[in-house]
C-alpha cells in the first residue's frame, strides 16, 4: 500500500486544501477498488512523511473519509478500509440473510411498529382497497453496528395483523407464516438526504442516498410487501448481471 499511496501526493500549487486533495484521491482509489475491505492504512505519521504534508492535514483527510464511512478507526489498532456490502439484485433475500452470507452481523433498530390504514401509494402498490388495514415497520438497518439504511415496510394486515410480533427479520417471520415472497420488483434512484434522513444515517444534509422501492409477491401473485429503503451510497452498491 505505501507504494500506491505515494502516487496520491497533493499538489501544493493547487488552490484546493491539501487535506481535501488527499481525501479525494484516497476516496477515488477506494471506489476504484485499489484496496480491499479491511486493508489497513499506514499510521498518520507514516502517511504524513510519505505524502510530504503535515499530520494535521492527514488527520483531517482521514476524519473526512471516516465521516463518509469509507474508512473506520479501531481504537488501539489503526485505520482500515471499510468493506463494501454488495447485495445482488438477481436473488431475492432478506437484508439479514444477505449480510450473514457475507460474514457480517446484521441488525435492526426499530423506529416504528404500528398499524393503520393504507395510504394511496400503499394501496396502489399492494393492490389493496382504499383505506385497507396495514402494518408498518420502520427501522434502521445496520451491518456490524454501522447504520446502512432507513427502511420502511408496509404489509397488508391479512399477512401481519400485529407488527409487534416481528422481532427480527421480517422475511424469517413471513417464512414461518408460510407467506415468504417468491419474487420482487425493485426501482432504484438517487436522492439527496433530508435533515431527518441525514441525522438517522449519520451523513451530511444533501448527501447522496439510494432510494430503493421494492414490491414483493407471493407465488400466487399477491403483493405481500412494499418496502422503501434509503441506503447510504458510500457503503452500498448494487450489481445487476445481464445475460
Amino acid at each position: 500500500m505505501p507504494t500506491r499511496l505515494s502516487n496520491f501526493k497533493p499538489d501544493p500549487g493547487n488552490d484546493t486544501p491539501l487535506y481535501l486533495q488527499v481525501a479525494n484521491k484516497l476516496a477515488a482509489g477506494i471506489a476504484a477498488g485499489d484496496w480491499r475491505g479491511n486493508d489497513a492504512l499506514p499510521s498518520e505519521r507514516a502517511l504524513a512523511d510519505l505524502l510530504a504534508i503535515s499530520r494535521v492535514s492527514v488527520r483531517k483527510a482521514i476524519d473526512m473519509l471516516c465521516e463518509r464511512g469509507m474508512l473506520n478507526r479501531k481504537r488501539g489498532s489503526g485505520t482500515y478500509i471499510t468493506p463494501k456490502r454488495v447485495p445482488p439484485l438477481s436473488r431475492l433475500t432478506s437484508f439479514s440473510e444477505e449480510l450473514r452470507r457475507r460474514g457480517f452481523t446484521a441488525g435492526s433498530r426499530w423506529l416504528q411498529r404500528s398499524t393503520g390504514l393504507a395510504e394511496p401509494l400503499e394501496s396502489l402498490s399492494l393492490g389493496l382497497s382504499p383505506n385497507a388495514p396495514v402494518a408498518r415497520l420502520k427501522s434502521l438497518r445496520t451491518a456490524d453496528d454501522i447504520v446502512m439504511a432507513i427502511q420502511t415496510s408496509t404489509i397488508p394486515a391479512l399477512y401481519l395483523a400485529d407488527p409487534q410480533r416481528v422481532t427480527g427479520s421480517l422475511y424469517a417471520y413471513l417464512e414461518a407464516c408460510g407467506t415468504l415472497p417468491m419474487r420482487a420488483l425493485q426501482q432504484i434512484r438517487a436522492i439527496n438526504a433530508s435533515p431527518e434522513q441525514a441525522r438517522l444515517t449519520n451523513v451530511k444534509v444533501g448527501a447522496a442516498l439510494l432510494h430503493m422501492t421494492r414490491v414483493s409477491y407471493l407465488e400466487n401473485g399477491a403483493a405481500v410487501e412494499l418496502t422503501q429503503s434509503f441506503w447510504r451510497s458510500d457503503f452500498i452498491e448494487f450489481v445487476a448481471e445481464s445475460r
